[in-house]
């Protein structure tokens, strides 16, 4: 399973450039005086991999490198001028080395460590489809008014999402960009809120519009048609409620098509782009971005990935674009000194390092601009899987815990959803609480149509709920040992950021 975060961020692009450096603390390498079409070495005795190369954004520059990139045996799969990222194949063993050279570069490296082949999300565990049989139980305990299923949501009265809805269900002219496995449009719980006008498939680092190519390629890819319906399930009398039923969802597909689903840094800088050019208010991006959980500065390849997608994301919300990311399933404390990773690269073999979170980045979560969200289960406390951190977080939302039992039918404590072919079925993870925080921001943006994405995170924060640390050493899973350590005070804390978001609030 990839990792999807149920499991364990012309003239515009000048300013994105800046931004990037203030905010990351690191200038573009000086490049050498190297000639724009050095003859490469070697062109094609290596592996087939995919690249990103960053550059300053003046039509001349962009296309002298352009240049360099054929004549150091790349091929070019799209071209972002606004930000001035460009996607590149390439088989030659020295093109990172020999295109980081090049006048006009900023920083360029490869984007996965294993070989192309034809053609992460933030879960934690398997899917638990909810039968026929299970289905009917539970509509027999719903309530008049509710959906059939809603007597199993919990997270929707844990956040006042209910009574929400009957005030306001969000705007049809607000749309969530869901960046993920896919969303299946026919679902009858997807479908009335679907925009296929704002949809396509950025797997291949180009945007593909064909009509139904942003669908998941089969029912294994279930991770985006759950965070749809989280998000926007309509209240129609068939199975779930979404936070905000009034507002559409649009799907941009970018987890690769086979059984490893990973979603690669050129697939997420296409549908940042694409998310910014057709008028998506909100994104979310419940994953972080293979094959690196961590992304660390002093390393070329994993500098050019974080430079690259953080380009694309800036863009994003210079297009007026909120970005709502995941913080992740490893229980880890991202404000810490170390953390240990044992699982990247996960495309190829990994190895075991140590990094700081402040020089080693989770893309996007930790990212400039991008609100960050950790998992509560029911009882509200931090969900026993949940990335936590003080000034790291920004929010928390309901996402799931086996070990916290709601009073419900199926007396289950992950979330239940929406699944491709018509099905529902319970997934917990932070990949669970980005949505719900993605949906609420939606219901702000249909009550204050003209916030910006700033003002949006701003009242996200001021509207939400805050537990404050546990009085008690904090022990998730119930094993008798301290699992993590709370940091902060009501007001803001490392476990829930400003708190737990409220769709009430967010609709009066």
């Amino acid at each position: 399973m990839p990792h999807l975060r149920s499991r364990r961020r012309l003239a515009l692009a000048v300013p994105v450039v800046l931004s990037l450096t203030a905010s990351l603390g690191f200038l573009p390498a000086a490049a050498s005086a190297v000639p724009l079409a050095a003859p490469a070495s070697r062109t094609a005795d290596g592996p087939n991999l995919a690249y990103v190369v960053n550059t300053r954004t003046d039509h001349g520059t962009i296309a002298s490198v352009q240049r360099a990139i054929a004549a150091n045996g790349g091929s070019i799969v799209a071209t972002y001028d606004t930000i001035g990222v460009i996607v590149v194949h390439s088989a030659n063993p020295d093109f990172g080395k020999r295109i980081r050279a090049v006048r006009g570069v900023q920083s360029a490296g490869a984007t996965r460590t294993a070989p192309l082949t034809p053609a992460g999300t933030t879960d934690e565990g398997a899917v638990q489809v909810l039968s026929k049989a299970e289905a009917a139980k539970v509509a027999q305990s719903s309530a008049t008014g509710e959906e059939p299923l809603e007597a199993d949501q919990w997270d929707l009265r844990a956040i006042d999402a209910d009574k929400a809805a009957k005030i306001d269900p969000g705007s049809r002219k607000v749309t969530v960009g869901i960046i993920d496995t896919g969303v299946d449009d026919t679902h009858p719980d997807i479908a009335p809120n679907f925009s296929p006008s704002q949809s396509a498939n950025c797997v291949s680092g180009k945007a593909d519009t064909t009509y139904g190519a942003w669908r998941p390629v089969d029912a294994d890819h279930y991770h985006g048609t759950h965070v749809a319906g989280e998000i926007a399930a309509a209240r129609n009398g068939i199975g779930v409620a979404g936070v905000a039923p009034g507002v559409k969802v649009a799907s941009i597909t970018v987890a690769q098509p086979d059984a490893g689903q990973l979603f690669y840094p050129e697939s997420v800088v296409c549908a940042f782009v694409f998310a910014a050019d057709h008028g998506i208010e909100v994104t979310n991006n419940s994953y972080y971005v293979d094959p690196w959980l961590y992304n660390c500065l002093d390393d070329p390849d994993q500098r050019a990935i974080v430079d690259a997608v953080n380009r694309a994301q800036l863009y994003a919300q210079s297009k007026g674009t909120l970005n709502v990311a995941s913080a992740g399933n490893s229980n880890d404390d991202l404000d810490s000194d170390a953390l240990v990773d044992e699982s990247s690269p996960d495309d190829s073999t990994a190895v075991t390092r140590t990094v700081d979170p402040h020089e080693c980045f989770d893309v996007p979560t930790q990212l400039p601009g991008v609100v960050t969200v950790s998992a509560t289960g029911v009882k509200g406390a931090k969900s026993y899987y949940s990335s936590y951190g003080k000034g790291v977080v920004d929010v928390a939302a309901p996402g799931g815990d086996k070990f916290q039992i709601p009073d419900t039918p199926s007396q289950n404590g992950r979330i239940l959803s929406t699944l491709p072919n018509n099905q529902y079925g319970f997934l917990q993870g932070t990949s669970m609480a980005s949505p719900h925080v993605a949906a609420v921001a939606a219901l702000l943006k249909s009550t204050h149509p003209h916030a910006t994405p700033a003002q949006l995170q701003a009242l996200l924060k001021a509207e939400a709920d805050n537990p404050g640390c546990p009085t008690t050493p904090y022990d998730g899973d119930g094993d008798g040992v301290v699992d993590a350590t709370c940091v902060g005070g009501k007001r803001v804390n490392g476990f829930y950021g400003s708190g737990i978001v409220n769709a009430l609030r967010a609709v009066k």
